[in-house]
Order: structure tokens, then C-alpha cells, then sequence
């Protein structure tokens, strides 16, 4: 693999769809020699696998299936590749759950570098440009591929890592130093550091940072466009996964990730009936990795993304021309009922962002003096801005979306920010119920 073109695009559709008909075969052999697959394959035609009702006879496998296994159980079962050969270990992104730990080959660790060297000219980041990541870095991919992925595509890598590795106020110092253009991050992080920047009075719209690219958690328009404001950047969204590496970015038109379909087998499936839907139908997210597979040849790995597929966004260049994309429904199972009421936490979340008068905010669930379940924001506000006003109008929209009351509690600016950078992810969502 020394002499990869980490840059190389297929050709055409067509060359495409050549690739998945041979690459597919290569990872059905490859999962048959595993023994969770043992017995699931014998009946299926490796000849045949273009065609989609025999490619549909191959089972389904889910998260639960792969958390249920330890350690040692889960390399029994997944793992192909003998351990002289396993260069690293990818962590998967899950918040909840047991994490699962990816072995990956010297051979997978190069086919995800092409994967995240594919995002920077997709989202139209030019070479020599300097980029800020602020992913978590270590064995959770996103954060040390994507900087390893600069140098084979030519861009430069500031290596600053989450709130937990460089603390806050230090990234802060160094955006202002360094002047980066490109700024990459989970969302709440990147709002974490806006509303930071916006208690010590830094004028962030005036920075250097001129695109913003997200990953690992939901971007609903809510947070897009709160994070558009708050940075003056154009914001992008990539979508990947642990189990299979960085597999699409959006362009310029941002209507959707383009997916890497030569690297990927991708299909969106009905979740009650495991059947594959048409293009443009809402359903679960599946995919089938045709090169990141020398170590776990994973077939047809659900990820429990709720999204459609459609072959052509309004975008133009050659990953408009030679990918489809997906579109999240930007689906959360994440509530509060507090009092019957269900409170999706999306929702809750977009409703406030959507306020400019709100810098950031956090809802803690809690038992009252008379044993009562209520809910309490915690609410910072913009600079410059009618506190008791901006607090009345907060109240007053949530009573009228989520018809009830909620006691809201204003804090100083910054309060919040320095809660959140004790933790990977804002937890803007706190149960505290006794």
C-alpha cells in the first residue's frame, strides 16, 4: 500500500458499480472464514451477489449482536486477521452501550486515510490551508486519522484534540494565534467553545475560521445555523462510523453527505422487515465496507441511522457527479416525560438555539420539594442583551410548544462553557432525579 494515490477518485458511476460487483465477493469470502458467520452464508451464491434477492440473504448484523461479545469474544468471532497484523484499534463512537474496539490492518488503516483525504477537496478545502481539529484524539478514529489524513492530502494540521486533552480557554488562545480557516469538531463542543468565546468577549465572526466541519453526533438546522451565526463560518457535515471509517462529506450545495459508494456497499433497509427500500425512502442506514475489511469483514452492518438515499444532489464537481447522498431525519430516541409530557430532546434543543437571544443553555430533569418531577433551565444569555426579557420569552415559547412549565435560571456567561469542557460531549441533559 506504500504507493496509494490517496486522492484518486473512480472514474464514473459505471466504474463504480464494476468495483462493488467484484469487492463485495472479496468481503463474502473473506466473512465466511469467520465463525459468527458460520452456517449463515452456506446457502448464499457468491456469483450471484448482484443480484438483490440473493445479496438479501445475507443476514442482517446489528450493534447489539457485536456488544454482546467481550473483548475476547468479539476477536474470536470478527476478527480475520492474525495479530501480527493488526496496526491499531478503532473504538466505536456510541455514547451509550459498551464500546466495541476495531481491530484494523496496516491495509485498513491506508483505505481509511483515502476515506478522510476524500472530505478536505469535497467540502472545498483547499491545499495548504490550516485546520483545528478539536475531535477527541486517540483510539476513537476521527480525531487522529483526520489529522494523519492532512498530510497525504496537503493541508495543514493543528492537533489541539478535545476540552479534555487542551482546555478550553487554551484552544481559544490558539484559533486567535495560529488563525486557522478550518475549524473541525463535535457540534456541542464547537458551540461550547462560541459561547466561551462570547463570555470573554472575543469576536469570533471576526476570526480566521471560515468553515466549520462536523461529525460524530446529530447536526440538526437548529445547531447548523446556531453555530453559521455564532462563527460567521459556513458549516459542513461528514458522516462515518468506527466500523467502516469516514465515508462522505457534503458539498458547497449542503443537501446531503455524499457517500463513497466505491469504497462502501451502502443500502437503506426497513427496519421491521430487513427489506431494501427505493431510492429516496426513509429508512435504516446499512453498509457493507469493501476495502476497510482485511481484519473485520463486516457484511451488511446496520448503524441505526434513520436516513434516504437519493443518487443526485444539487451540487456540481465530480463527487456530485460520481456520488449519491444521504439526508438524516435528524431522529433522536433521547426524552424527558416530565409530568406525561414527552420532551424529545432534538426538539428542546432547536427551540432554544433558535433563540439569538440564547448563548447556551442546560435542562436538568428534577424532583421537587413536594415530590414533583419538574424541569429547570439553566440559561446563559447573549452579551448585550435584556436578561428578564430573554427569560420571559424562553419560558413563554416552551409553555407554548411543549405546553408546560418550566422554572428557568439565569447564569453567568461562561458558567456553562466551563461545566461542559469537563466532559467529551456538552451535557446540555442531566437527569437529577431522586
Amino acid at each position: 500500500m506504500a504507493d496509494i494515490d490517496y486522492t484518486a477518485l473512480p472514474a464514473s458511476r459505471a466504474e463504480i458499480r464494476r468495483l462493488q460487483s467484484a469487492r463485495k465477493v472479496v468481503a463474502f469470502e473473506r466473512a465466511r472464514t469467520l465463525p459468527w458467520y458460520r452456517g449463515k452464508l452456506d446457502h448464499i451464491r457468491p456469483d450471484r451477489l448482484d443480484e438483490p434477492a440473493e445479496w438479501a440473504k445475507i443476514p442482517l448484523l446489528t450493534k447489539d449482536e457485536l456488544r454482546q461479545f467481550d473483548h475476547a469474544g468479539f476477536m474470536q468471532q470478527f476478527c480475520c486477521a492474525p495479530p501480527a497484523e493488526i496496526a491499531e484499534y478503532w473504538r466505536s463512537g456510541g455514547s451509550t452501550g459498551k464500546p466495541v474496539f476495531y481491530p484494523r490492518t496496516g491495509a485498513d488503516v491506508d483505505y481509511g486515510l483515502m476515506s478522510w483525504v476524500r472530505s478536505f477537496p469535497c467540502m472545498n478545502i483547499a491545499k495548504g490551508e490550516l485546520c483545528h481539529i478539536s475531535f477527541p484524539l486517540g483510539v476513537h478514529p476521527a480525531g487522529q486519522v483526520w489529522a494523519r489524513s492532512g498530510k497525504h492530502y496537503g493541508a495543514g494540521m493543528v492537533w489541539a484534540g478535545a476540552g479534555n486533552s487542551m482546555p478550553s480557554e487554551a484552544q481559544l488562545q490558539l484559533l486567535d494565534t495560529l488563525k486557522p480557516t478550518v475549524l473541525l469538531g463535535m457540534s456541542s463542543f464547537l458551540l461550547h467553545l462560541a459561547s466561551l468565546g462570547e463570555a470573554n468577549g472575543m469576536d469570533l465572526i471576526a476570526s480566521s475560521v471560515k468553515k466549520i466541519v462536523c461529525s460524530a453526533e446529530q447536526l440538526s438546522l437548529a445547531k447548523r445555523e446556531k453555530l453559521a451565526r455564532q462563527w460567521g463560518a459556513e458549516v459542513y457535515d461528514v458522516f462515518g462510523m468506527s466500523e467502516a471509517g469516514l465515508m462522505g462529506a457534503e458539498n458547497a450545495a449542503h443537501d446531503g453527505i455524499h457517500i463513497w459508494t466505491d469504497l462502501y456497499y451502502v443500502e437503506v433497509i426497513d427496519p421491521a422487515t430487513g427489506a431494501v427500500l427505493p431510492d429516496g425512502a426513509e429508512g435504516e442506514f446499512c453498509v457493507t465496507p469493501l476495502w476497510t475489511n482485511h481484519a473485520t469483514p463486516f457484511l451488511r452492518w446496520c448503524s441505526g441511522d434513520i436516513v434516504r438515499l437519493v443518487e443526485h444532489s444539487a451540487g456540481s464537481g465530480p463527487f456530485a457527479d460520481l456520488f449519491p447522498v444521504i439526508r438524516h431525519a435528524n431522529r433522536t430516541t433521547g426524552f424527558f416525560k416530565v409530568r406525561g409530557v414527552n420532551v424529545n430532546h432534538t426538539e428542546f434543543e432547536d427551540l432554544l438555539f433558535r433563540d439569538p437571544a440564547v448563548n447556551d443553555f442546560q435542562a436538568v430533569l428534577e424532583t421537587g420539594q413536594a415530590g414533583l418531577e419538574g424541569l429547570r433551565v439553566i440559561l446563559e444569555v447573549r452579551r448585550d442583551t435584556d436578561e428578564a426579557a430573554a427569560l420571559a420569552a424562553v419560558a413563554a415559547s416552551i409553555k407554548r410548544t411543549f405546553e408546560m412549565s418550566v422554572v428557568i435560571e439565569a447564569v453567568e456567561r461562561g458558567t456553562l462553557a466551563r461545566e461542559f469542557a469537563k466532559t467529551l460531549k456538552a451535557t446540555r441533559f442531566v437527569d437529577k432525579r431522586t
